[in-house]
C-alpha cells in the first residue's frame, strides 16, 4: 500500500480475512485464564519487561489485543516501528517524560505548546528540570544530563512552525519528541525528518468524532519497550472500547483532514478581511512563525487557525457566546467546528507573562474547522462578528 489514503483504511486490518471478520474485534477482558503456569509466568515477564505481545496477555493493564491492533495501524501511518497507546494525550506525554527521567534530569522545551503540556513540564511533577528555549538555542543550551527536546509543530494555539530537521540536527544525540497533533500523519511525518518520538493527542483528528480520549507515542521498538514498561506500572493503557473507536475513525482521516483544511483556508482569508479581526494566524498566509517551512515540512497548512479580535477579552467572549453552528468548546479535530478562548481555557494554567510571550492574548480565539459546508461556517462567524461590531458602534 503506497498511498496514505489506502493505508488509513486498511492498516491494522490485514488479518481480517483469516479471522473472518469485517470490523475490528473488541476484547473487553480484564484478565485471561492461565492454563499453563510456565507459559503464564513467561508471558508476565515479557509484558512487564516491555514486549509488544506474549502468548498470554495475563491482565489487561499489561496488554490488550484491541489496543495492540490500533497501535499497529498508527505505527504504519507514522512510518515507525512501533506505537504505544495511552488513556489520554497527557498520559502519553507523562509516560514519555518518565521514561526520559531514567536517563537524566534536564529537558529543553520550545514554546508555545499545549497549555497542560507546558504546565506539566513547569510543575516538575515528573522530576525533570524543564528549560524553555528558542529553537535556535538548542545546540548551546544542551547539557550532559539533557535527555529530551520537546517541540510542538504546528504550535498550539498560534500555529507557529518549528523546523524539525534543524532541531534534530541541533539536538545531536538527544532524542527529539514532536507533538504532531495538529498535523496528523496526513500532513506531517516527523520521523522522516529525524524525530525520535511522535506524540499525538489521538482524541483529536485521529479519533475525529469527539467520542474518544486517547494518546499515542510512535517510535522505534527499542524506545517503545521502555514506554510499555512505564505503562504497565502506571496503568495508563488505553481502554479497548476507546481503541476500537479510534481505529474506526482512521479510514476517513485523510478525507476529514483535507475537507477541514479546505474550510480553514477559506475561513482564514475571510476573517483576515473582516474589520473586527486584528490578525489571523494560519500557515501559508505569512502570519505565523516559521511560515516558510510549510512547503518543506508539511503537505498542507492544516485545519486549525487562530484570530485576534479588536476589543480584547470582551469581544472574544461575545463572539463565543453568539456563534450558533460552531460549538464553543475546547478540543479540536472533530468533524464539527469548535471555537475556544486559549487565554481563558486551554492555556489558562500558564502565567500571564508566559501567555503574552507566546502571543496568547485576551482577544485570541482558536478555531478548529470541521467538515461542514464552509459557507455555513462563515455565515455563523460573520453574524457573530457583525453583531459585536454593531454593538461597538452603538456604544460609540
Amino acid at each position: 500500500m503506497s498511498h496514505l489514503d489506502t493505508l488509513t483504511v486498511h492498516a491494522g486490518r490485514e488479518d481480517f480475512g483469516k479471522l473472518g471478520v469485517h470490523a475490528p474485534p473488541i476484547d473487553l477482558s480484564t484478565t485471561y485464564p492461565v492454563a499453563d503456569l510456565a507459559v503464564g509466568t513467561a508471558s508476565f515477564d515479557a509484558l512487564v519487561g516491555g514486549d509488544a505481545s506474549a502468548p498470554n496477555p495475563i491482565y489487561a493493564r499489561l496488554h490488550n489485543p484491541t489496543v495492540a491492533r490500533v497501535e499497529q495501524a498508527l505505527a504504519q501511518l507514522e512510518g515507525s516501528e512501533a506505537c504505544v497507546a495511552y488513556g489520554s494525550g497527557m498520559a502519553a506525554l507523562t509516560a514519555l517524560l518518565m521514561s526520559a527521567r531514567m536517563r537524566g534530569g534536564h529537558v529543553l522545551v520550545v514554546r508555545p505548546l499545549y497549555g497542560t503540556s507546558d504546565h506539566l513540564l513547569v510543575s516538575g511533577m515528573t522530576g525533570l528540570e524543564a528549560e524553555f528555549v528558542e529553537a535556535g538555542e538548542i545546540a548551546t543550551r544542551k547539557r550532559a544530563d539533557t535527555v529530551l527536546v520537546v517541540i510542538e509543530t504546528p504550535a498550539n494555539p498560534t500555529l507557529g512552525l518549528v523546523d524539525i530537521r534543524a532541531v534534530v540536527a541541533a539536538a545531536g544525540d538527544v532524542p527529539v519528541v514532536v507533538d504532531s497533533t495538529f498535523a496528523t500523519p496526513v500532513l506531517q511525518r516527523p520521523m522522516e525528518l529525524g524525530a525520535t518520538y511522535v506524540l499525538h493527542s489521538a482524541t483529536k483528528f485521529l479519533g475525529g468524532h469527539g467520542d474518544v480520549i486517547a494518546g499515542v507515542v510512535c517510535c522505534s521498538e527499542e524506545n517503545a519497550k521502555v514506554l510499555r514498561q512505564v505503562r504497565a506500572v502506571t496503568g495508563a493503557l488505553l481502554h479497548p472500547l476507546a481503541a476500537y473507536l479510534l481505529h474506526r475513525g482512521l479510514p476517513t482521516l485523510t478525507l476529514r483532514v483535507e475537507r477541514a483544511q479546505h474550510n480553514a483556508g477559506i475561513l482564514a482569508q475571510r476573517l483576515a478581511a473582516h474589520p473586527k479581526v486584528a490578525r489571523v494566524f494560519y500557515p501559508g498566509m505569512g502570519t505565523v512563525a516559521g511560515d516558510g517551512l510549510l512547503a518543506s515540512q508539511m503537505r498542507g497548512p492544516g485545519a486549525l487557525l487562530a484570530f485576534e479580535l479588536h476589543g480584547g477579552h470582551a469581544a472574544a467572549a461575545a463572539v463565543m457566546s453568539r456563534v450558533r453552528l460552531i460549538t464553543p468548546a475546547v478540543s479540536l479535530g472533530s468533524v464539527d467546528s469548535l471555537i475556544q478562548h486559549p487565554a481563558g481555557l486551554t492555556h489558562r494554567v500558564l502565567d500571564e507573562a508566559t501567555r503574552q510571550a507566546c502571543g496568547i492574548t485576551a482577544g485570541l480565539l482558536r478555531l478548529s474547522a470541521g467538515i461542514e459546508h464552509v459557507d455555513d461556517l462563515w455565515a455563523d462567524l460573520e453574524q457573530a462578528l457583525d453583531l459585536e461590531q454593531a454593538l461597538d458602534l452603538e456604544k460609540a
